[in-house]
């Protein structure tokens, strides 16, 4: 990152609500513990998650991809009181760990983890989503995408995260882990059964709203 982007992020993180102690916390550590912290949603991407969230105010939560569970809690703070999110991640390593942040948090109760492949796990937790969430693996975004389009309600949200891809995105030779978020990006935007729009938020937020 540039000096004027350090620069610029601390200015974003700076007028923008701070984080609290829990995800303070999960940040330190993250970036203590894990081999590539850098796929933490972050301070500001986290607000934004909330604030989005807030917004729809879902009952239902679906993320895809749980890493340290820092966006986990902040899409969980829009939630309706009676609401719950199901956040699915592969790496089980992780999981005590991850676990023992939601238990701290005020959303203990309302809160879902599931270890595994999300493909499969998602059909075994049915019902609609007000709000989805897509950060895992790349190449099966669009497949996550199709395969929960027709389970979000009218005015749901569904955010994919990661869609400019470092800038790779306008590469003249994009390579085959690039080619997929252009082949993405593409569909989406020609996708009549949403509003969409990307926010140039660090890598890039797809937010896309039913219609």
């Amino acid at each position: 990152m540039l000096e004027n982007e350090e620069a610029l992020n601390a200015y974003l993180e700076n007028t923008c609500d701070v984080e609290n102690d829990l995800l303070k916390q999960i940040n330190r550590e993250t970036y203590l513990k894990e081999t590539m912290p850098h796929m933490l949603s972050g301070h500001f991407q986290g607000r934004v998650l909330a604030m989005l969230s807030s917004l729809v105010k879902p009952k239902r939560i679906l993320e895809i991809g749980t890493f340290t569970g820092y966006a986990t809690l902040c899409l969980a703070e829009g939630l309706e009181r009676d609401g719950v999110i199901h956040t699915i991640d592969i790496n089980e390593e992780q999981q005590d760990r991850v676990q023992a942040y939601f238990d701290a948090s005020p959303f203990a109760d309302r809160i879902q983890y599931h270890i595994g492949d999300a493909a499969a796990i998602i059909p075994t937790i049915g019902g609609e989503f007000d709000l989805v969430f897509i950060d895992a693996d790349k190449k099966r975004n669009l497949f996550y995408y199709e395969m929960l389009i027709n389970h979000v309600p009218r005015g749901g949200l569904l955010l994919i995260d990661n869609v400019l891809w470092k800038g790779k995105v306008l590469m003249e030779d994009p390579d085959n882990q690039t080619k997929k978020v252009i082949e993405l990006n593409e569909t989406l935007a020609k996708d009549t059964r949403v509003d969409k729009l990307i926010l140039p938020i660090r890598d890039g937020l797809f937010v896309l709203r039913k219609k």
